[in-house]
């Protein structure tokens, strides 16, 4: 439960995630709904059919827990377990094998003999029928004893579910089968029709078929739970200097849980002691174990694989990494498709249609044109099993969650289901550079020295004017220099010059790092400057220059060379000259230009790299990676309007970035995809899609299971609307039986489309971290 209140005062509204594991058809749901709808002091509800979860808002003022299970249980759904301040836990649904030992499905192999035993007496041992008891004037056989059974053990729950749909005004495959039955049995026993061997296939055979949605169901629901359970269940904690084994959900921020070769890391958190490989797959989809040491955050579910961990924690068990995947997960159908919200408004005159023609097939024949009461009359009541819209109103929110979780497992959560199918029609992608394209991690590559000065010299003077600077620039001269153990100056007067680079005093004299435009504004000549002749880290091209001319032209040769290598350039200097050219330079993710090859293979009509970078930089870069176009030196604005003209060019849009910096862009675009999004509570929380790796490959893998989703969900659809038309169709030329109408046209296509929404679960990623097959 979520407490939406400041400090300790009673909170406005609280939230509850119930299990209802019955709950599993969109009928189910509207029952469900209809209940909580008469709870004072409910605010809002998101049923979830395919999860078997309910989330309700409510006023704790006038309403508890207690009163929504209560209200749910009383429609006819139990309720299995609930995230609560004192449960604090969820309870798993029962497994796929519980389903065929169930006390409905012991009651429907009882009624499955007895109507066995009926159909022996009145068809192979028709002398051994005899009348049983007399009812309103008719004889009751004992085949009819034996079907009457049958259907009161097997129609008891569908009579009660009935129930339940008529008074929520729910007209729903419960009521319509219960109607069927019901009317079978008053049309034999008020004009002695004899169509109780039908009312009771009709009854057992419906059984059946909730029996299989349920299984098909549970069998889409595993692959949630299979994220739920990645989290182990209990932490050794050292409390008092011993080691305590304590549920996870007890232990609490600031403790140091231990961490032995080959278990979970239980609880999100800081390793404090100790260093090890941690596989990282079930969060991340890393498929190479990741090295930890002590700093590096790890996360509830991983595993380690080798050494000896000791981890303080820095989330609660509620408040984790892996909890919140899970939750949106769980959240993900909340956000309908198109393809969804089309079908629910069919689906709302679907049913009233196809339950009046049934209504006319049954009375129109006989009363007007004198034929078989009970033909007619069976006919009917085959129409209204065809009547339940459940096969394709399912079909895409199963294939949303089977997609979504297929993606969580392989270290990509997608907040919801429109966000997977508009990923699955982009045309166009926008990759931000730094930290997406690049790896983000800026490394000093060249030192040319200028005039008298070696390279230690100018490392010294930038040491001293960028130890103050926060730009990353900066952060990689500075590391740069003490790896070579070269220490600054003393620095008085720092300023950062907005854009352009930074000044500051080194011992008392000014000095200047930063772009080489900054150097031309201060009137440098940087067509005319001398290169140092005695050593230093000179590059091979300014070595060359200089053996045959003591000269080298920064504008027109040295900077644009190293620019067209795809590194930044800085220039220190004084107000009277320049003491050298650093160059730095963001290293190309080795998957990059495989995962951009691999997205124009699947369909991406156009790749473009939008980057803060000059020309000539981006460009390098561009190059390296293969992308299709590029637009350099841009603002944050800026990659917003590059943003919008795409989508003034193509249909949909994916921009990719890291999630903060491009926030405004990944907004803009019609999908935004952040990148090494784990742990980052921004980034999870405000993208679309996030990528939890910093690994580029999961991003044709995420359009590739996209587009087979959006496959899927067409599939399923048309395919179950067909065969109910077809069905329907047979249904008044005699074609079509009521047993085939339940087992095909409702057992049949629910099951297949739950099984063919499955298969997304065995999409992988086809390229691996280095963006090899």
């Amino acid at each position: 439960m979520t407490d939406d209140s400041p400090g300790g005062e009673t909170p406005a509204t609280m939230t509850a995630r119930l299990s209802v594991p019955d709950m599993d058809c969109p009928s189910c749901a509207g029952k469900v709904e209809h209940a909580l709808e008469g709870v004072a002091g409910v605010q809002s509800f998101d049923t979830q059919p395919t999860t078997g979860r309910v989330v309700v808002t409510y006023d704790p003022d006038e309403a508890d827990e207690a009163e929504l299970v209560a209200a749910i249980e009383a429609a006819g759904y139990e309720v299995t377990g609930w995230s609560g301040e004192s449960e604090g836990e969820r309870t798993e649904p029962a497994s796929p094998g519980s389903v065929w030992t169930s006390p409905r499905a012991l009651k429907t192999w009882v009624s499955a003999v007895l109507v066995a035993a009926g159909f022996l007496f009145e068809f192979l041992l028709p002398g051994s029928n005899a009348a049983v008891a007399e009812l309103l004037g008719s004889d009751v056989l004992l085949s009819d004893a034996a079907f009457l059974g049958g259907i009161l053990i097997a129609g008891q729950p569908i009579v009660r579910g009935g129930y339940y749909s008529l008074k929520s005004l729910n007209l729903d495959i419960d009521l319509l089968m219960s109607v069927a039955i019901l009317g079978a049995v008053s049309a034999s026993v008020a004009f002695g029709e004899r169509l109780y061997f039908e009312a009771a296939t009709l009854a057992v055979l419906f059984s059946v078929s909730e029996l299989l949605e349920s299984y098909s169901m549970d069998r889409a629901r595993s692959s949630l739970e299979e994220l739920m359970e990645l989290s182990p269940d209990e932490a050794t904690v050292q409390r008092e200097g011993e080691e305590v084994t304590i549920p996870v959900e007890d232990v609490r921020v600031g403790d140091r849980v231990v961490v032995r070769p080959g278990e979970k890391i239980p609880m999100d958190g800081v390793v404090v002691e100790g260093e090890s490989a941690v596989n990282q797959a079930p969060i991340t989809g890393e498929s190479v174990p990741v090295d930890k040491t002590e700093g590096d955050e790890v996360y509830a579910g991983t595993i380690n694989e080798a050494g000896y961990l000791e981890v303080q924690v820095t989330a609660e068990a509620t408040e984790n990494t892996l909890a919140r995947i899970v939750e949106m997960v769980e959240d993900a159908q909340a956000n309908q498709t198109d393809r969804e919200q089309f079908v629910e408004r069919f689906a709302a005159y679907y049913t009233p249609v196809v339950v009046g023609a049934g209504i006319l097939v049954g009375v129109v024949p006989p009363l007007f044109f004198g034929a078989s009461w009970p033909t007619w009359i069976l006919r009917g009541l085959t129409l209204f099993v065809l009547a339940c819209p459940c096969a394709f109103v399912i079909s895409t929110p199963v294939s949303v969650v089977s997609g979504v979780t297929s993606a969580a497992k392989n270290g990509v959560l997608v907040k919801g289901g429109n966000h997977l199918e508009a990923m699955g029609a982009v045309e166009a992608v926008a990759f931000d550079k730094t930290g997406t394209l690049t790896k983000g991690e800026l490394t000093v590559t060249d030192v040319v020295p200028l005039g008298d000065n070696n390279d230690e010299d100018v490392l010294r003077c930038a040491r001293g004017l960028e130890s103050r600077s926060e730009h990353p620039i900066g952060d990689a001269i500075v590391e740069h220099a003490d790896d070579r153990g070269i220490e600054g100056r003393a620095v008085s007067d720092f300023e950062s010059v907005t854009g352009k680079g930074v000044t500051a005093d080194l011992d008392g004299t000014t000095h200047y790092a930063g772009k080489p435009g900054y150097f031309a504004d201060l009137g440098f000549d940087l067509s005319h400057v001398h290169a140092a002749t005695d050593g230093g880290m000179v590059t091979q091209k300014s070595r060359d220059l200089c053996e045959r001319n003591d000269c080298l032209d920064l504008l027109e040769d040295l900077v644009p060379r190293l620019q067209s290598e795809g590194k930044t350039v800085i220039l220190v200097g004084t107000d009277e000259e320049l003491e050298g050219v650093i160059a730095v330079a963001d290293e190309v993710r080795p998957e990059a230009k495989a995962s951009i090859q691999r997205l124009r293979d699947l369909g991406v009509e156009h790749t473009v790299m939008l980057t803060g970078d000059n020309e000539r930089t981006a460009g390098a870069i561009a190059e390296q990676v293969g992308v299709d176009e590029f637009r350099a030196e841009l603002l944050p604005e800026q990659k917003v309007e590059a943003v919008e003209d795409l989508t003034d060019e193509f249909e949909a849009v994916a921009m990719v970035g890291d999630g903060v910096n491009d926030a405004p862009a990944l907004a803009t675009a019609t999908v935004g995809v952040a990148m090494g999004a784990a742990g980052t509570d921004t980034a999870l929380e405000t993208a679309d899609i996030a990528l939890m790796g910093d690994d580029l490959t999961r991003l044709p893998y995420l359009y590739d299971l996209s587009g087979r989703t959006n496959g899927v969900i067409r599939q399923n659809i048309w395919s179950s609307l067909a065969a109910k038309a077809i069905l329907a169709a047979g249904v008044p030329l005699g074609f079509v039986p009521i047993w085939v109408a339940v087992l095909v046209g409702d057992a049949g296509m629910t099951t297949a489309v739950t099984g063919n929404a499955m298969r997304l679960s065995r999409v992988k990623p086809e390229l691996d971290a280095d963006g090899e097959n």
